[in-house]
């Protein structure tokens, strides 16, 4: 079996790590800072989704860029970048300035994290593809449970100064490891067309925006709901990444050695069951619940769908096939913020976690209808050229 822990390989996981967390620790902290700067609900809107719409924008035009001139040049100066942001954010003094530097901002996290998470799918064996993408991705969920409590215990014992001087400080660290990583693409010789869209994965895009739109949901409501309960919401966040930190490597193993679709269909059926048992909690030990049966149903159906896609991908479009998955999560996350939103408004928790697992089911319906069939020809199609090979 090919080796799955090269040095490139850990490198390029521990980069992921440190940037990402870099990432979260602004997430719960930069609403924070623009109400000190006397902004309003509106500009904290108006900033966090300026940074996301960019990140959609930019992330199809970097996935073609990324197959045509390659990885590293494009992952060092988007990191470098995110560093300079980060540290801009510093000399902030209002809020029109403070949404230009989000639009940078979402623009190197584009570059950044679509050429970091190619350059690792070129690493990892084809035949321990679901594995790789499973550890590869703990990286972002310890990133997700240490970021926020980090970048929360900062401002709360230091200062945003050293908020976002500790922010630059990662952002280098994932530079320097991820400069010392092989990467084994090689550019194109000679002109060739870029392409920005990769049409063989949409099915796969459309399963994984219905899957994020339910994140997107945990990811902004389980706090307030958490907090109607009386129940701390680090809690279910701290249960929920140590169980998909379990999962995700085994879950990965599993689609591996059986297909994809042994793993994700329970993972589907299991997400839902999560969300329904989240909306009818009524304490403290339902929401433990809901987080253990949502980290190992969203923590095996995230990795198996990620690995699905560079499967199915033309092989020199793999940059804009990872940028399709990040913008269907980033559309996903952040369209369902806003319409489950609007939903708790005017009905309840339950009804918006119902919805959740609706959006799930959706999901589901979409992999068995379109992506299990594409993935069956692809087998197929291996096969054949397997058979042919040999002869």
């Amino acid at each position: 079996m090919e080796r799955l822990w090269t040095k490139s390989f850990i490198f390029m996981t521990a980069g992921m790590l440190f940037l990402f967390t870099a990432f979260y620790m602004l997430y719960p902290t930069l609403p924070l800072f623009i109400k000190q700067m006397g902004g309003n609900e509106t500009q904290v809107g108006l900033a966090m989704g300026a940074f996301m719409l960019t990140a959609v924008i930019f992330r199809p035009i970097v996935g073609g860029l990324l197959d045509r001139f390659g990885r590293r040049p494009f992952m060092l100066w988007g990191l470098l970048l995110f560093a300079a942001v980060m540290y801009m954010y510093d000399w902030i003094g209002g809020i029109v300035a403070l949404l230009a530097l989000r639009i940078v901002h979402g623009m190197s996290w584009a570059i950044s994290t679509t050429s970091m998470l190619t350059a690792v799918t070129d690493m990892i064996p084809a035949a321990r593809r679901g594995e790789g993408m499973g550890w590869f991705g703990m990286s972002m969920t310890l990133a997700m449970a240490i970021g926020p409590l980090l970048g929360i215990w900062i401002i709360q014992s230091q200062s945003y100064h050293a908020l976002f001087l500790i922010a630059v400080g990662l952002s280098f660290v994932a530079l320097f490891l991820t400069f010392g990583a092989k990467m084994p693409f090689t550019p194109q010789s000679g002109a060739r067309k870029v392409e920005f869209f990769e049409k063989s994965v949409l099915p796969v895009t459309v399963s994984v925006f219905f899957l994020f739109i339910a994140y997107g949901g945990i990811t902004a409501f389980v706090p307030l709901f958490a907090d109607s309960l009386e129940v701390n919401s680090g809690t279910f966040f701290l249960v929920y990444a140590a169980t998909l930190v379990l999962s995700r490597p085994f879950a990965g193993k599993l689609s591996d050695r059986y297909g994809e679709t042994l793993v994700i269909i329970p993972a589907f059926v299991i997400t839902m069951l999560a969300l329904i048992v989240l909306g009818f909690s009524t304490g403290l030990l339902g929401v433990l619940a809901a987080a253990v049966l949502y980290g190992i149903g969203f923590g095996s159906a995230q990795p198996v769908l990620q690995s699905a896609i560079i499967r199915l991908a033309h092989p020199d479009r793999k940059g804009v096939a990872n940028a399709s998955f990040s913008t269907a999560t980033d559309l996903g996350i952040g369209l369902g913020a806003i319409i489950l939103g609007w939903i708790s408004q005017y009905t309840s928790y339950q009804i918006l976690f119902t919805v959740s697992a609706i959006s799930v089911m959706l999901s589901m319906l979409v992999y068995i209808g379109f992506v299990k069939r594409l993935l069956s020809s692809s087998e197929l199609f291996t096969a054949k050229q397997a058979d042919v090979a040999s002869r």
